[in-house]
């Protein structure tokens, strides 16, 4: 637009609302190159908001899972030296007989119970089905009190747990991990298959198919804590108990378990709480969250040298337009305005393009796993921003090599 300023000499100027228009009549002509020249930028915008949205998303669930089952859970153990104590019999006197009955019954607690390997080293486990020497595994045998099964939260594939009732009259029960049934070959309990450990024989009553807590278990064969004392005499070495607690209640209940089982010597126990979550989740989050950025960073790297490119190409097509319009009175800013108008267009389409993708990203595998979505209102706003400063540094060069083009030498060629 032409005008005249109150000295009588004319002067070129351009509206805001002129340059948007004339920026989005430049990109509709050409359509298809449009959406392929914004693809870089959905991508690098798309990605850095489902990053940064997955990323709150899973350390949540993380720090969700992290919460529910470590931070409820306390172990305590002898920390003296295992094969001193197993000599003199002191681990017997460390852990009192009824020492789960003694923890269940304090604030906090819902369930206790001790456990310890049964021989020093593993030991020679087969089935009825498969006697042959070839066919011995190499399994660790696990005593275990009938509260530690029920502080593993176990999954049964069949079976059932041993129980006091078992415990009490020292049978041979066992129980195995899914593992430890898959070396031996016991698939169910049909037939109700026994396994013999070191030649003697025990009935197996259940497999176990996952557990929450103290995944080793499924590697073992557990048999009652009791019937171990009765065969095999002291534990080979020292044993601990893993306490299932309330959330919120695991360290107070690790800081009164020593003074509860040995209120005459505490220090003969060592109770270990549950570690901050937090720390895990920012550790977690962050690793996650810098090596993704790094990712999106390159892809909008990408999309702006693919615009750069492209807007390029579009002055070098367009170098008879350039030199109609500076012979009609537009100046070489009104120019570079023009093209930087329209990458920024492009830049900001595609933001806010990405940043639709990205968050359907996010709500998707939210649902999909049913987790609870994240989602930092300042990242979602600012997704949009990223798109627009890509174009508009993206146009720079091309905006300032079109400003450079003589009206004359345009018009020439």
């Amino acid at each position: 637009m032409v005008e005249a300023e109150p000295t009588g000499f004319p002067v070129s100027r351009i509206r805001g609302r002129d340059l948007y228009s004339e920026a989005l009549a430049g990109l509709l002509q050409r359509p298809a190159r449009t959406l392929l020249t914004m693809l870089g930028t959905v991508l690098g915008v798309g990605a850095f908001t489902a990053i940064l949205g997955l990323t709150a998303t899973t350390s949540g669930q993380i720090s969700k899972d992290f919460t529910v089952l470590t931070a409820t859970t306390v172990t305590v153990n002898d920390p003296g030296d295992a094969a001193a104590a197993a000599a003199s019999q002191r681990i017997a006197d460390d852990f009192p007989a009824d020492a789960d009955q003694v923890v269940d019954r304090l604030n906090g607690v819902v369930r206790a119970g001790r456990t310890w390997p049964v021989f020093g080293t593993p030991a020679s486990v087969a089935t009825v089905t498969s006697p042959s020497p070839d066919q011995v595994r190499q399994l660790p045998v696990v005593a275990a009190t009938p509260g530690y099964l029920h502080v593993l939260e176990p999954t049964l594939r069949s079976g059932t747990l041993f129980d006091a009732f078992h415990d009490e009259r020292h049978l041979r029960v066992a129980v195995l991990g899914n593992a430890a049934a898959a070396q031996l070959g016991v698939s169910n309990l049909a037939n109700q298959p026994a396994v013999f450990v070191n030649g003697v024989a025990y009935t197996v009553i259940g497999i176990i198919d996952d557990v929450q807590r103290a995944p080793d278990a499924l590697l073992d064969v557990l048999i009652p804590a009791s019937t171990a004392r009765a065969e095999y005499g002291a534990p080979a070495a020292q044993p601990a108990m893993l306490i299932r607690t309330r959330p919120g209640a695991a360290q107070l209940v690790a800081h009164q378990v020593p003074l509860a089982l040995r209120p005459d010597n505490p220090q003969l126990l060592q109770s270990v709480p549950p570690p901050d979550p937090h720390g895990l989740r920012d550790q977690v989050g962050g690793s996650l969250g810098d090596l993704f950025l790094v990712l999106a960073a390159i892809t909008l790297l990408i999309g702006a040298v693919g615009i750069a490119n492209t807007t390029l190409v579009a002055v070098l097509e367009r170098t008879g337009e350039i030199g109609l319009r500076r012979s009609l009175g537009a100046r070489s800013r009104h120019i570079a305005a023009q093209f930087l108008s329209e990458t920024t267009v492009i830049g900001t389409l595609g933001g806010l393009v990405g940043t639709a993708l990205g968050l359907s990203v996010v709500l998707g595998v939210a649902v999909a796993n049913h987790w609870t979505a994240v989602l930092d209102p300042a990242t979602t706003l600012l997704a949009p921003l990223i798109g627009t400063v890509t174009g508009l540094v993206a146009g720079a060069y091309p905006a300032l090599r079109a400003a450079r083009i003589e009206p004359l030498e345009a018009l020439r060629r």
